[in-house]
């Protein structure tokens, strides 16, 4: 038996039965304790003495359901990203890094390419306008400067650095401290480690300073030798200037280098920059992404100058044989190409749609909505029948909408929703698999999805609207059944939910917060209604965040009145200057003119201005009343935090209670976080956009598709899960973008040109498994997050947030097979998504629609059974079984009868696949009486007390 201290709740021991059901009361010890708050309930000043470590002894067991702080949660995080944490100058600068990164997108978002404006009093100020390749560059050129000062190059705590380390140890023991060779191995170590090592991850080195300088360089040639870069395209790279020339008088420098025998200043100075850039890459994805994924993207390279070695003629591989490539070549069409290559159309969405919805996402977690949320979900299903579990879906579903990442939504949602779990008496490893599953799913929830998805608008050319619309049915099947999962636990380990008055009242929280709800809300519109690009939308809506929060800030019974009059008038007075001059009303009064547009275009003109207005009424109320005090706006912790930093550095610390002030810096700390928080996506999309790169430049993509369709066989079963497999081993510790574009290129492709399947399906079939990997031991990256807030074992957490992901495996092979599942209609090139008289079909609609979605509903039930093995009472080892067959037939028949026929037509039994409704409905029917009486059958047992389990013996939790 297991011992526990009173408030640790269940045992992590699924077999320790010793203690009596729970009540739904699990509240404080006694009564008049204080309610459990979710957002720790605790001052900042305790906050900060508290410390989270991964092993607790048996002294401190006590506290082991404790709630982290978010200090401490960003602490976890940072940790897992291997991220530094710097102070002083070197805080400030990177601060600013990220926020002019941040400037230079959202001049991108609202203005374009071209960088021209009218300053009043000054006229039109043009600093031209750039070419996309220029632009990509400068893009990339931020991140990698933000990547070499964020991430160190060693610790020297890695298995190379540590035997180097041994070194001069080794030295003194067998020549003595005082020998030459001795002192001067250790002036060596010395050297390197102030030139590389940054051991408390702190410190940014020389190299670090060298990278930086070389990733600017990368940018500003691109940018300042355009029309050379044009010529290059033409004659090639070797017909640039030489590194000596390029660079001057510094180019003795280069001489030097050569007189050593590098023949540096001979070599095109653009050929020497595309290959340093092309390192930086590489250098860059291993400090923040791995040694795995820069392996992967290095191999391609080398393919793609010595593939040609692999005679065509060898068995089997012989389809990978290319023709014979230069240096020059390669790196012209990796490093000075937008149609492949580092430049490529990964960065390219990442410029036009990823960045900015990151930087979305980033105001929204930074004006508090994080938080809100998750009081919320606590609100809406906190004090039902297991309601922390469920309450964490719920919240882990809207923190997704915000970040878009595994690891971030686990760390941040879980240090709130872990804990509770575990005190109302979940065992710890599921609550840590219960984060790590639902957190998971934020990048596959609509409408703010994670970075693959805005990729899939280039990749197969569709409206994002469309991709919203097909992967929503999907996404609610996944939150609906670790629901159903997480319920039939609650039941079986007789968990209640929290008391009332522990969670916020609905009602009144709402009405505090409703704000919060209306970015999402204009996104959708923007998106659905409006159809506007998804730049223009995730624009327009950052626009409306920061409006909406200025006036929030500014707003007080007092205030209302001239705030919201203030914003009319000025609304008034810009449509009526539209109207009449053509211009808005401070171009008119600096004397600049225009074309009259009427009253209707002016106060359409006006209209798209309105949240610049309001935010320029909100900063002047708040200007002239700096001792206003707002009780609706609560930004988050960091910027409270931010606020308090620059106003003591300033030595104004007053200034951290004006709202003002408080506003501006939520402003900047929204966007810096955004930048650093993009750091990583855009390295990863600028280093797989290598692998498209290669593939196209070489040929090598109608020889792989051939390969992998002969491995198949033809069978569409074989081929799906080898796409499977292949993207749950490659997004093992890696991004799901990463992941998406490497599979996208290499199995995409072949799985279009061998089925009809249609491609939107195909291609949300890879980013599910690329999710998954996520939490799929042995690399479950979120499940290992979610384990050290747990203090569960990381495997077994990992082992059970891929059960209970279950049906997320399932569900891609369902809607590959059955379009329907996604709203579309039709099969291959031809499936679109449906319309209102596809709807109004209804002989196609009910059978092809309707039908396949209950199915996958009722199916997830089913699977929930199966891996909780409970359902009204225990489920016997052969009921789960039979569960799971009616879970295949409701949710997948079309692979059971697939997987059938291929085995069957192998050994020659059977013919072709009878594809036809008819055989799906009856399948579907089939699982659905079988699921019923199972069913009926457990529930009449309950009812009869023939399942009951005698206290102490164990009962299947996996």
């Amino acid at each position: 038996m297991t011992n526990r201290t009173s408030d640790e709740g269940r045992s992590d021991d699924p077999t320790d039965r010793s203690v009596a059901p729970r009540s739904d009361h699990t509240g404080g010890d006694e009564p008049g304790s204080p309610p459990i708050r979710t957002d720790g309930g605790e001052s900042s000043d305790d906050r900060e003495g508290e410390r989270t470590d991964v092993e607790t002894t048996s002294d401190d067991a006590a506290s082991s359901d404790e709630k982290i702080s978010e200090e401490q949660a960003q602490e976890m995080l940072e940790g897992i990203d291997r991220k530094r944490t710097l102070t002083g100058w070197a805080a400030i600068v990177t601060s600013f890094i990220a926020i002019s990164f941040s400037v230079f997108q959202m001049w991108l978002a609202a203005r374009g390419f071209d960088f021209t404006a009218t300053l009043p009093f000054v006229g039109e100020v043009s600093l031209g306008a750039l070419q996309l390749l220029q632009v990509n560059s400068i893009h990339v050129a931020f991140a990698l400067i933000l990547a070499f000062i964020l991430f160190p190059a060693t610790t020297g705590h890695g298995a190379f650095a540590t035997r180097l380390g041994r070194v001069v140890p080794s030295l003194a023991s067998s020549l003595g401290e005082d020998h030459l060779l001795t002192r001067a191995a250790d002036s060596v170590r010395r050297f390197v480690r102030w030139l590389v090592v940054d051991p408390e991850r702190e410190r940014v080195t020389v190299l670090d300073v060298l990278f930086m300088v070389l990733a600017a360089a990368t940018a500003l040639y691109m940018v300042m030798e355009w029309s050379e870069i044009q010529q290059l395209r033409i004659f090639g790279l070797e017909a640039g200037r030489s590194v000596a020339e390029y660079l001057g008088p510094l180019g003795i420098l280069a001489e030097a280098i050569s007189a050593l025998g590098i023949p540096l200043a001979d070599v095109s100075y653009p050929f020497f920059l595309g290959i340093v850039g092309v390192f930086l890459v590489l250098e860059a994805t291993r400090r923040s992404l791995g040694f795995y994924l820069t392996l992967i993207v290095a191999s391609f390279i080398v393919y793609a100058r010595y593939g040609y070695i692999i005679s065509p003629s060898t068995p089997l591989i012989g389809v990978l044989s290319i023709p014979q490539g230069t240096w020059p070549n390669i790196i012209q069409n990796l490093w000075y190409n937008t149609e492949n290559g580092v430049f490529g159309i990964p960065v390219t969405v990442s410029v036009q749609f990823i960045y900015i919805f990151i930087l979305f996402g980033a105001f929204l977690e930074m004006s508090g909505a994080g938080q809100w949320f998750i009081d919320l979900a606590y609100a809406a299903t906190g004090t039902r029948k297991g309601g922390p579990a469920k309450a964490s879906i719920l919240a882990s579903g809207f923190m997704g909408t915000i970040s878009g990442s595994s690891i971030a939504n686990t760390v941040t949602t879980g240090a709130f929703t872990i804990p509770l779990m575990k005190k109302s008496g979940y065992r710890s490893e599921f609550a840590g698999a219960v984060e790590a599953s639902a957190s998971s799913g934020g990048q596959i929830l609509p409408p703010v999805m994670g970075a693959a998805a805005f990729l899939m608008i280039e990749f197969i050319g569709v409206p994002f609207s469309d991709i919203i619309i097909a992967a929503t049915i999907p996404a609610i099947v996944f939150f609906f059944g670790v629901w159903v999962m997480v319920h039939l636990e609650a039941t079986r380990a007789d968990i209640g939910g929290l008391d009332r008055s522990e969670v916020v009242d609905i009602a009144p929280h709402l009405k505090r917060g409703w704000f919060y709800l209306i970015p999402i809300v204009l996104l959708l519109f923007y998106l659905l209604v409006e159809r506007l690009t998804v730049a223009r939308s995730a624009w327009f809506t950052l626009i409306a965040i920061m409006a909406l929060l200025s006036v929030v800030a500014a707003y007080t019974k007092r205030t209302r009145i001239p705030l919201i009059g203030g914003i009319l008038l000025v609304f008034l007075a810009q449509a009526a200057s539209y109207a009449i001059t053509g211009v808005g009303a401070l171009d008119a009064i600096t004397g600049v003119s225009g074309e009259p547009m009427g009253i209707v275009d002016g106060v359409l003109a006006a209209g798209g201005e309105l949240g610049i207005i309001a935010i320029f009424v909100s900063l002047v109320i708040m200007i002239l009343r700096p001792g206003l005090d707002s009780t609706l706006v609560e930004f988050d912790d960091a910027v409270d935090e931010a606020s308090q930093s620059i106003a003591s550095a300033v030595s104004r610390p007053s200034l951290a209670d004006v709202n003002a002030f408080r506003y501006v810096t939520f402003i900047g700390k929204s966007m810096d976080s955004g930048a650093r928080t993009s750091t990583e996506v855009v390295v990863a999309v600028a280093a797989a956009g290598i692998i498209p790169g290669v593939v196209s430049a070489t040929g090598l993509g109608p020889n792989l598709t051939a390969l992998i369709k002969a491995v198949a066989g033809g069978s569409i079963v074989l081929l799906l899960i080898f796409t499977a497999i292949a993207s749950i081993i490659l997004g093992m510790g890696m991004p799901t973008t990463v992941t998406y574009i490497i599979l996208v290129s290499l199995l995409g492709p072949a799985i279009a040109q061998s089925s009809d399947i249609p491609l939107l399906a195909a291609h949300l079939f890879i980013l599910y498994f690329g999710v998954i990997a996520d939490i799929t031991p042995p690399v479950a990256v979120a499940a290992y997050a979610a384990s050290g807030i747990a203090r569960s074992d990381p495997f077994q957490t990992g082992v059970q947030a891929f059960s209970l992901s279950l049906n997320k495996a399932i569900v891609p092979f369902a809607f590959a097979l059955t379009p329907g599942i996604l709203l579309l209609r039709g099969r291959g090139e031809q499936a679109a998504v449906i319309t209102g008289a596809d709807v109004a079909d209804i002989g196609y609609f009910i059978p092809e629609v309707v039908i396949p979605v209950l199915g996958v509903f009722i199916g997830v039930i089913a699977l929930g059974a199966t891996v909780i093995g409970y359902f009204y009472s225990r489920v016997s080892r052969v009921e789960r079984g039979l569960f799971v067959v009616a879970a295949f037939l409701l949710m997948a028949p079309a692979l059971v009868l697939n997987a059938v026929f291929d085995l069957g037509g192998a050994l020659g039994l059977v013919g072709a696949v009878p594809n036809t409704v008819t055989v799906d409905l009856a399948m579907r029917f089939a699982g659905g009486i079988l699921f019923g009486a199972l069913a009926l059958k457990n529930r009449r047992e309950a009812e009869q007390g023939k399942r009951e389990t005698p206290a102490g013996s164990p009962e299947p939790t996996d």
